[in-house]
This record gives C-alpha cells, structure tokens and sequence, in this order.
C-alpha cells in the first residue's frame, strides 16, 4: 500500500501533528503518538520531531504504508451525483459547485460530497495528495457556498495549483447579498483572522492567533430601505469563512448566514423574503494551467436562489 499523504491547509495550520493526524487519518491521539515517536511521519520530507508540534499551512504530512489499514475504512466511496463540470482534463477538474453540498467527507458528512462525485467522474484517477478523502484538494467552498471551484487530478497539478494560491496568483471574485447598505461605494478590509477566543467553531477578526486577510469589496447594487445590498468582493487571502467574517465584521454580515449573521428573512410592511441560505456565491475563478501555463478563468452564472431573492428585493421599490 502507498504511503498516505496529508497536505496542511490554512483550517488546519498552527494545529498539533497529533491532533492533526488523528483527525485526517482516523488515528487516536496515542496511536498518533507511537507513529510520531518512532520517527515513522514526516512533515514536508523531515522526520517529525515531537507529537505537540505545531503545522504550517503548506506543510505535507506523509504517514508510513504500515499503517495504511486506518484508512481503509476512510475509503471515498465514488458516487453518481449530478454535478456541472465546467473543464475536465488529465491534470483538473472544474466544477460549478451547487450550494448544499459539501466538498470532501468528514464526521456528520461521510458520504455525498462533491470528492465522492468526482471519484465516480474521474474514475478513481485523483491526486493521491490528500488522499483518500481529500485527494487533490487545494481550496474549496463552504457548504452553502456555491460557484466555481477546482480540484487537481495528479500530484503534479496538485503542486501546480497550490503554489498559485500560496503565492495569491489565483483571481478570484465572489457575489454576496448582504444586510444593510455600506456607506462608501467600494473598500478594503484588511484585519487578521483566527479562531474566535469565545467560540473555536468560528472565525473571527477578534483572535489570538489572527493570520493576516485581505478582503476587497465593491458595492454593485442596493436595495429597498438600505435593507440589503449586492456586493462584489475579491480574495486578496484565502482564509477560512474569510468573506462571511469580514463583511460581518464592517456590520454587513451575508444574508441567511447562520454562523455570522443569522439574518434569515427581510421583513417589510406586509410580509417577508426568506433567505434560503447564506446568499454567497463564488462567480469567477482565474488561474494558470498547472502543467500548460495557460491562463484560464471560468465564471458561473448567478444561481436561481439568489437571482430569486434578488428579484424580489428589487419588487419591493427603493
């Protein structure tokens, strides 16, 4: 069996390789420990020193063919799930991301991602990086998020790919539907984020070990009694919840975002629009080929829900 490979992303940097291990290998803490120990894992080639240290996004971490037989269990199980595939080719795939689903499995999601559809299109041919479960992955979108994302099909695109984003050569622009109406026409919000100290299952602005994030934002449209506006925003980092946090932090959090918004409805004299779901949506993606070098850029229309909630903000008058 193949040694598995694990790279560290930006969700997953500054965490202990114990803790890391057990959560992407299916390990106990102290079967992490044994591995670590007797010099067996390494991190980016180097034998590891020490269960507590501490990761580095970009960081891979390869655990020994000996104890291949955790992951067996953890095996992506490929699965005839409709999916838009705006590119396919022998290095990537480009998928048009519906929202509702998510990207890879993990605990309360084992089956019925984006990866275990991808298996079934690729044939199982994926990236062995990251594998099984993550194989290929070098960014992705949030559940409710929808858009355009792309996965590596080998290891060398695999590099390719993740290089680009490491050093912000990927464009990549994003159209949310947010509370209220900001006061300027466009800005940039540059404020680290991190775990929150109050709540580690979110983000926040507010962290002790913040990582620098850069946000900017262009007002496209606002609607009825400044209750909501359509705004362009543009990765300029590639933080976790990054958009969702920063537009909450400038007091405009995504609409139908129940983590930092939780503005499900606008409320208007005789009646209301329900918010189906966090109203953000990856619209163009924009990178270099990683084994060509052509520049490619794929854009995804804006999806029904949206274009509804739209429709009927607009209905309501200014």
């Amino acid at each position: 069996m193949p040694d598995k490979v694990f790279p560290v992303s930006s969700d997953d940097a500054l965490k202990r390789l114990d803790i890391f291990l057990s959560e992407k290998a299916g390990l106990s803490r102290s079967q992490a420990k044994k591995f670590i120990d007797a010099g067996k894992v390494t991190v980016s080639g180097s034998p590891a020193m020490k269960p507590g240290e501490k990761l580095k996004e970009g960081d891979i971490i390869t655990l020994p063919d000996g104890a291949a037989h955790i992951s067996e269990a953890r095996w992506l199980a490929p699965e005839h799930i409709p999916l838009e595939i705006l590119y396919k080719d022998d290095y990537i795939i480009v998928v048009d991301k519906p929202a509702g689903l998510v990207v890879y499995p993990a605990v309360g999601h084992p089956g019925g991602t984006l990866m275990n559809a991808l298996a079934f299109y690729t044939g199982g041919k994926l990236a062995t990086i990251g594998a099984p479960l993550r194989a290929g992955v070098v960014h992705r979108l949030d559940k409710d998020t929808s858009g355009v994302i792309v996965v590596a099909v080998n290891d060398k695109a695999y590099y390719g790919l993740l290089s680009q984003f490491k050093d912000r050569m990927v464009s990549r622009s994003y159209l949310a539907l947010v509370h209220g109406k900001p006061a300027q026409a466009e800005g940039v919000i540059n404020l680290p984020i991190g775990r929150s100290i109050s709540d580690r299952k979110k983000m926040s602005v507010r962290s002790r070990a913040g990582r620098q994030a850069l946000t900017s934002w262009k007002l496209i449209e606002s609607f009825s009694q400044k209750t909501a506006s359509l705004v362009e925003a543009r990765l300029g980092t590639g933080r976790t919840h990054q958009i969702r946090v920063h537009m909450a932090s400038a007091g405009h959090p995504v609409l139908g975002d129940s983590t930092y918004g939780r503005k499900t409805s606008i409320e208007f004299r005789g009646g209301k629009i329900l918010i189906p779901r966090q109203m953000l949506h990856a619209r163009t993606l924009g990178f270099k080929h990683p084994i060509s070098g052509e520049q490619l850029e794929f854009s995804s229309p804006l999806p029904e829900d949206m274009a509804g909630v739209i429709e009927k903000l607009r209905g309501l008058g200014l």
